[in-house]
């Protein structure tokens, strides 16, 4: 469909001065040459002339089509010169330099990018060019620059017996480590299970039968102590043997030539043991605690024997043997007796001393007649 138009443009000829929408009618009837106005500038004719539009008209720089007057532009109307003097020209560095300075006038989006690439120019200009790798070392060309490379890479010898010493000392700390473990934990874990089996071993042959009471090979045993204060509850083996008793957490008799004892079943004596203070089940370790009065119960096949603690003697040396004698000294015994004595290293961790409890019988009972008092909750 082709729009209407006026007839001299559908003719496709221009219409004559006078006619058509710009005709003189338009502007009054005067020629637009005539209806100059005096610029401020000076008087009629002189100085720049500002062309009047009449009211109605269409707007300088504008033209019709189809009726409808097209959109002015902001460069209608301008000549090159004023144009020049809108536009200044821009040197390449300065529209940069002002790109890069005006703020983006996008979505958000837009603008996180444009910030992230100017931190990023900032940090190269910062930074500068970066500087080219240096030369490649190639292998030594003579045997002099070859020797001097292998002297420059051995280590020199106070560099290597410092790393040999630093690698001992690191050894020997593992391996002490390791055997204080081993003495202060695996071994009591280890005597206590076996202590622990020999009991119930004892228990059930009582049950049965199948023990009587009597002499006892070394190593055997043949009762079982308990110190309630203490919770302590430790087989009697007879013998003092470090491999065959003491380290396997149970408690000594003393029954070998001089050092030999009275048994519990005995009517006058001392039954005297050795326990360890620390490591392999450490039965005797907290004896120290006990006060005159506290019971001390030795568990045989037929008997109760239930004595009480009499004194404490808190060291004493290894080589003093009369504190088993039958009447002690320094116990505050003075006349045979049924006596019992408990010994045991100190101070603790060490086996310089010799730490002595003594005790004296106040009960004798049948196990057929039950448990004494002392061992009931």
């Amino acid at each position: 469909m082709t729009a209407l138009r006026p007839e001299h443009e559908a003719a496709g000829t221009s219409a004559p001065y006078g006619q058509g929408p710009y005709g003189a009618e338009a502007y009054g009837g005067a020629r637009p040459e005539e209806r100059w106005s005096e610029a401020p500038g000076g008087p009629r004719g002189h100085g720049p002339q500002v062309p009047q539009v009449p009211q109605g008209a269409p707007a300088p720089g504008t033209s019709v089509r189809d009726g409808v007057p097209a959109p002015r532009t902001a460069y209608d109307g301008l000549d090159q010169e004023t144009v020049g003097l809108r536009i200044p020209h821009v040197p390449p560095a300065a529209a940069r330099t002002r790109q890069e300075t005006d703020p983006p006038s996008g979505g958000r989006a837009q603008r996180r990018r444009e910030a992230q690439r100017q931190a990023r120019h900032g940090r190269r200009r910062r930074q500068g060019p970066a500087e080219p790798p240096g030369p490649a070392q190639g292998p030594p060309r003579t045997r002099a620059e070859a020797r001097r490379a292998a002297r420059a890479r051995r280590e020199s010898p106070a560099a290597v017996a410092s790393r040999v010493v630093g690698e001992l000392f690191i050894t020997m700390g593992v391996v002490m480590l390791l055997f204080v473990t081993y003495q202060l934990w695996w071994t009591n874990v280890r005597a206590q299970a076996q202590a622990n089996g020999e009991a119930n071993s004892l228990q059930e042959d009582w049950e049965n039968g199948e023990r009587a009471p009597g002499s006892f090979e070394p190593g055997q045993g043949f009762a079982i102590m308990h110190i309630p204060k203490l919770d302590v509850v430790v087989p009697i083996a007879e013998g003092t043997s470090k491999k065959k008793v003491l380290d396997r957490g149970m408690v000594g008799h003393y029954a070998e030539g001089s050092l030999k004892t009275a048994m519990p079943g005995d009517k006058k004596g001392n039954f005297a043991v050795a326990g360890h203070r620390n490591t392999h089940g450490e039965p005797f370790r907290y004896i120290n605690r006990l006060n005159p009065g506290d019971p001390i119960v030795v568990e045989t096949q037929d008997t109760f024997y239930v004595y009480k603690m009499a004194s404490i003697l808190p060291q004493t040396p290894p080589s003093n043997i009369d504190v088993i004698s039958p009447v002690p000294p320094g116990s505050g015994f003075t006349e045979p007796g049924r006596y019992i004595t408990l010994t045991t290293c100190t101070p603790e961790f060490t086996s310089k001393y010799r730490m002595i409890v003594w005790g004296k019988m106040v009960e004798e009972r049948p196990r057929s007649k039950g448990k004494p008092d002392a061992l009931v909750d």
